[in-house]
């Protein structure tokens, strides 16, 4: 018996999904009885259901697209924080709802998971705002509108939302007799004027530079994109929001851009630049330093996916892989002027000086290795990461622009189901970490072995830089960070666990890591509370004046 459950789970394996994540509850567990008797998907059960969707975001971040689980009401409400995060920075996430049975739902019955007034599509309205797309399949319509809402995901590289009332999941259909996706489209009108204003206002340029951003690494891009700046030769850089969409070793690469707190001579070269080419891109105050980047509409052409501006005339926004393949056909003879390639800090001496946030991340930059994923809380840590160079096939995930604190963790834990074979390499401070702690236990069940650095500096950097320096509400409870581990089910032959204050202990507790690939590894670095990366400290002062 072949039914509208296993048609679901089928077209989720067909987009290339492996794992789904979730939380069980009552109007969920039939159809997740489909989903543990599949020999080829893989369920991954979550401590909550926000952290299901933080570890469904993280894996697509990493493999492309992603899928969890909730019940009715309580869960689905539970996550749509991290379902809002996924919306904003384009990441396609697949949430899947068990509800009751249409019966119950169409006699408006007084059941448990609901306000009790007999309206069961409060929840699914709720989510119209931060997803794509929406189906609440009944008899008539399941297989269309999973395929619809499935297609919706794919293409626009947004959430979409899945009411599966318990009877319709059990409901007999025939099985799919045709792929999900047909052929790529061909460029429209639009986009072929576009491309035509590119390729003029490139051959006028002198002085171009191309800056990339996150929708780059939402539609999977990369290869794309290095195709056009090999061809071409021309200079790159990227935005924190978009940090790692082009490999940071080669030698078109400028440096990362932030505008007003970006070093020299990476800020003239691009604010001076007479066209500024701008890819996949959002100018969001967290990757701009507060909008104040130094170039003007005159001098930009920018290509995005909800949006297109030419030199300040702005469009609806394009297909953007299309466009951006075929960029390197346009007739350009290349830009023939000097690239200063970004600098890389030279190995540092380590001493038994007490570890600071410069030192630290001067540490970090030597310690990684071609191929890793890393992976920066929205605090201390991703503005520490954001200058810190990146290696060739490394995969930098943040979340800037959402800035949902603790959303790191369950993220690189779903990273890493996505992709076991990259080192991952989380940095989060211990204000995030203590939101989402509690998939430690899922990581350790999972026998996943990120190498996790928790920087503990008593409480909450990022506000304390903005406002409010002694108050009590940046404080928090202090843990024994370095045996948490062991807490949530941890064993010395699964997990092996450092306390370091020092650079000295820094260094050999990472040499130590490196070595031990087989068991999680978990880093406790103390740093005085005042501490910071420079980058927040100047944006912080942007964003106080910004709030007042």
């Amino acid at each position: 018996m072949y039914t509208v459950a296993d048609y679901l789970l089928d077209r989720l394996k067909e987009i290339g999904i492996d794992d789904i994540f979730g939380v069980p509850g009552d109007y969920n567990l039939k159809f997740l009885d489909r989903i543990t008797a599949s020999k080829e998907l893989n369920w991954v059960g979550n401590a909550n259901e926000l952290n299901a969707a933080y570890m469904a975001d993280g894996y697509a971040r990493t493999k492309g697209i992603a899928a969890f689980v909730t019940t009715f009401g309580v869960g689905e409400l539970s996550a749509v924080n991290g379902l809002a995060g996924s919306y904003a920075e384009n990441v396609p996430v697949i949430e899947i709802i068990g509800s009751p049975t249409t019966s119950v739902q169409k006699d408006k019955k007084l059941v448990h998971h609901t306000l009790g007034d007999g309206d069961f599509l409060r929840f699914e309205r709720m989510h119209e705002e931060v997803t794509g797309a929406i189906a609440h399949l009944t008899t008539e319509n399941a297989t269309a509108e999973i395929d619809r809402v499935l297609t919706v995901a794919m293409t626009q590289k947004l959430p979409v939302y899945i009411n599966l009332p318990i009877d319709i999941a059990e409901i007999v259909v025939s099985k799919p007799i045709s792929p999900l996706l047909g052929q790529p489209e061909q460029l429209t009108e639009i986009e072929t004027t576009l491309l035509n204003s590119i390729e003029k206002a490139l051959n006028q340029s002198e002085n171009p530079v191309v800056i990339t951003g996150h929708e780059i690494l939402s539609y999977g891009l990369e290869q794309i994109l290095d195709s056009f700046i090999q061809k071409f030769n021309l200079p790159i850089a990227t935005l924190p929001f978009g940090k790692g969409s082009f490999n940071e070793e080669d030698p078109h690469f400028l440096g990362t851009y932030s505008g007003s707190t970006t070093s020299e001579p990476l800020k003239k070269r691009i604010d001076t630049a007479d066209l500024v080419l701008l890819l996949g891109v959002k100018l969001t105050d967290s990757a701009t330093s507060g909008f104040s980047y130094g170039f003007t509409e005159d001098q930009i052409i920018s290509v995005g996916c909800t949006e297109v501006n030419v030199y300040g005339k702005k469009q609806d926004g394009i297909q953007l892989n299309s466009l951006l393949s075929a960029l390197s056909t346009l007739h350009y003879p290349g830009f023939s002027g000097e690239i200063i390639a970004v600098k890389r800090s030279p190995e540092q001496i380590n001493t038994k000086k007490k570890l600071t946030q410069k030192q630290f991340w001067n540490m970090v930059e030597t310690f990684l290795v071609q191929g890793d994923t890393v992976i920066g809380e929205q605090g201390t840590s991703f503005f520490g990461l954001t200058n810190v160079p990146l290696k060739k096939e490394m995969h930098f995930i943040g979340q800037p622009l959402w800035g949902s604190i603790g959303y790191t963790f369950p993220a690189t834990l779903g990273s890493q189901i996505a992709n076991k074979n990259s080192r991952h390499l989380l940095f989060i401070g211990d204000g995030s970490l203590q939101l989402t702690v509690q998939e430690l236990g899922t990581a350790i069940r999972e026998q996943l072995i990120p190498i996790i650095f928790v920087i503990n500096n008593n409480g909450y950097t990022v506000e304390r830089e903005i406002h409010g320096a002694t108050e009590a509400y940046n404080d928090i409870p202090m843990w024994d960070y370095q045996h948490l581990p062991y807490v949530f089910g941890g064993t010395k032959q699964r997990v092996a666990t450092y306390k370091v204050t020092t650079e000295a202990e820094l260094e050999q507790a990472m040499q130590m890591a490196k070595k031990d690939t087989k068991r999680l590894q978990w880093l406790e670095v103390v740093m005085d509370q005042e501490d910071a990366p420079e980058l927040l400290k100047k944006l912080a002062k942007i964003f106080a004046k910004q709030n007042s």
